[in-house]
């Protein structure tokens, strides 16, 4: 993985915006519609080509495929495992919770996610290998600085698609890595760095796990952890990122777990790169965390310098003041910077921020880099 040793690289959290029309035969894909096959999979190409250009136009260095065939970062699995049907049952948000007339007035939450009610095989092998050969095919001829692709992790998967057939939680993730580490080595052996997503380490803890006291959550966490780190084995670290959030919602979030209880046990993860939320106002101010606590040799921090829930588009300056904050604390070489979350989680009509806005705010990303970058290497 290219570090930051000549000036502050940039990258984003996975997902981009998707066309109109895929978004609505994604849309339609999840509701249980199912595309005309080789259509769609020259749409999706279609789509991943204009993606790796405008991110490279944008001034991004470490750029994917958007996720442009994805229903969504967590729920795509569903349709390349056997075992998920129907509907999991989904608790009102617990921050939500805490203010019922506003949550009253909120969208309902249209995405589907089945419960695992059956064993785990694969079923779709070829799924991978083909968003592999479409991102290869968008990239050539192009000099990006470096290439990922994302891959939900055991935990991110077992929080959104409930487990109704193992008899515990354990038995569950030990499944769930198990056949998923074919599809985090199959990216890795791509060539491409692997970003595993992991926003269950920190949003789980108010959306799947309230009751619970912050020790008995770290323990779930840190269970997460292993079973990650099971699959991840023969990886090496530095082809790896690991990205962790509190949910890419708009939302009062104070029901948040401070990044104070969760830093020690995401850098036990065995990926070499930490990305986080930095940017929105319930998490910008955890960059005081590391004065705190010490970066491990080798680790890199990819703290998010842009909010992925608003339409606000970050002044260069905020920016670069967000990634000196950082750089000062860990070292210059020890940063990379992104996004807070997603631009498009889920494929959806309605997008917290508008399409046309996500490419200003990311060379704003750009160039707030650049200025960085002029004020640490002078």
């Amino acid at each position: 993985m290219k570090r930051s040793t000549e000036r502050i690289l940039t990258t984003h959290t996975g997902s981009l915006p998707r066309p109109r029309d895929l978004t609505t035969t994604l849309e339609a894909m999840d509701a249980g519609t199912a595309p005309d096959a080789a259509a769609f999979d020259a749409r999706v190409r279609s789509a991943v080509a204009e993606i790796v250009r405008k991110q490279i136009e944008a001034g991004v260095d470490v750029i994917n495929d958007g996720e442009q065939g994805k229903v969504g970062y967590s729920t795509y699995v569903r349709y390349r495992l056997t075992g998920f049907e129907g509907q999991s049952s989904v608790s009102m948000r617990a921050d939500w919770a805490d203010f019922p007339e506003a949550a009253a007035r909120q969208p309902r939450n249209t995405v589907m996610r089945p419960a695992c009610t059956g064993p785990i095989e694969w079923k779709d092998r070829g799924a991978v290998q083909k968003d592999i050969a479409t991102l290869k095919a968008a990239t050539a001829g192009t000099q990006p600085g470096e290439v990922f692709m994302t891959a939900a992790s055991p935990g991110v998967i077992a929080h959104f698609l409930k487990n109704e057939h193992y008899p515990t939680r354990e038995a569950y993730l030990a499944r769930l890595a198990d056949v998923m580490k074919e599809e985090y080595d199959a990216i890795a052996q791509a060539g491409f760095i692997l970003q595993v997503d992991c926003p269950d380490l920190a949003m789980a803890r108010h959306l799947a796990f309230p009751e619970l006291t912050t020790k008995e959550f770290v323990k779930i966490a840190e269970g997460n952890v292993e079973a990650l780190n099971h699959a991840l084995r023969d990886i090496a670290p530095d082809r790896m990122r690991l990205h962790l959030c509190w949910g890419n919602y708009e939302g009062p979030h104070h029901r948040d777990i401070p990044l104070e209880e969760i830093i020690g046990l995401a850098l036990k993860a065995r990926p070499q790169a930490l990305s986080f939320e930095g940017a929105n106002p319930r998490h910008e101010h955890e960059w005081a965390v590391f004065r705190k606590v010490k970066l491990p040799a080798g680790k890199i921090i990819v703290p998010g310098v842009l909010d992925s829930t608003t339409n606000f588009i970050e002044h260069p300056e905020l920016v670069a003041q967000r990634i000196v904050r950082y750089a000062e604390l860990v070292g210059k070489e020890n940063v990379m910077v992104g996004s807070d979350c997603g631009f498009g989680t889920f494929a959806r009509s309605a997008l917290q921020v508008e399409p046309e806005i996500v490419w200003p705010k990311l060379r704003a990303m750009a160039e707030g880099a650049r200025l960085a970058s002029a004020q640490l290497w002078g």
